[in-house]
C-alpha cells in the first residue's frame, strides 16, 4: 500500500486530494509543519525534510504536482489525467506546472516575509510586491475561465486543476481571496464543493499525528 508522509495547509494536500480523487488505499502519516524543524526524526525517512513524500514499492517521489500527475496517469489516464491525443492535453501539462512554479512562488515569498520570518527580519516592501506579483499572474486564470469554462482543460476536473487550486486556496488561508475576480471566485468554490475536496479537508483535520513526531 501507497502512504503519503503530510502536513496540514501544506503542498502536499494536492496529493491527498488526488488519493481521494481517485479512491486509492493509502496509508496517511500526518507530521507538524515544517517537518524538518518540529519531527526531526522524519529526517531519516526523507533528508530534505519536506513534505509531501509519496511512497509505493519502489516509487520514492517529493515533488507535489508530478506526484499527481503520476497518480493520474497511472489510475486514471482519460479521466483525472489527459492523454497526449485528446485536446487540452497541452493546457493539462501548462497548468500543471503553473499551479506551483508560477502561482506559489511569489505566495511562499509573500508568506514567509508576512508571518514566516521573526518580526526583525519581515520585509514589507518584498512582501507587498510578492503580493501584487501573484495577482498579476492570477490573470492568466481569470481569462481562461472567462469564456465561460469550468475546469483548466480538457473539459473536465483533472489534476491540473487540484494543482492551481491548491494554491487558490493557499491564498485563501492567507486571507488574499478578497481580491480575487470573479471567475476566480467561482472557480475555487467549485472546487471545493467537489467530494473528494471535502473528504481530503475531513481526513487532514481529523488525521492523528505520525509517530514521528514527538
Amino acid at each position: 500500500m501507497a502512504t503519503l508522509y503530510h502536513a496540514p495547509r501544506s503542498r502536499s494536500f494536492r496529493v491527498l486530494w488526488t488519493l481521494e480523487e481517485l479512491q486509492l488505499p493509502y496509508t496517511l502519516e500526518v507530521l507538524p509543519f515544517p517537518p524538518r524543524a518540529f519531527a526531526k526524526a522524519y529526517l531519516g525517512v526523507n533528508p530534505l525534510g519536506t513534505v509531501p513524500l509519496f511512497l509505493d514499492k519502489d516509487v520514492r517521489m517529493t515533488e507535489s504536482c508530478a506526484i499527481c500527475q503520476y497518480l493520474a496517469g497511472r489510475h486514471s489516464p482519460g479521466g483525472l489525467g489527459v492523454l497526449p491525443s485528446e485536446r487540452g492535453y497541452s493546457d493539462y501539462l501548462n497548468y500543471l506546472s503553473f499551479g506551483e512554479a508560477t502561482l506559489m512562488f511569489p505566495l511562499a515569498v509573500y508568506l514567509r516575509y508576512t508571518k514566516v520570518e521573526p518580526s526583525e527580519r519581515r520585509l514589507p516592501q518584498a512582501a507587498e510586491d510578492y503580493r501584487r506579483f501573484f495577482f498579476g499572474r492570477l490573470r492568466n486564470i481569470d481569462a481562461l475561465l472567462a469564456d465561460g469554462r469550468q475546469y483548466i482543460c480538457a473539459d473536465r476536473f483533472t489534476v491540473a486543476d487540484i494543482s492551481v487550486g491548491y494554491s487558490l486556496l493557499f491564498a485563501e488561508n492567507n486571507a488574499l481571496q478578497a481580491e480575487f475576480p470573479v471567475n476566480v471566485s467561482n472557480y475555487l468554490a467549485r472546487l471545493k464543493s467537489i467530494t473528494s475536496f471535502e473528504k481530503a479537508r475531513q481526513i487532514e483535520s481529523s488525521a492523528p499525528l505520525s509517530s514521528l513526531a514527538p
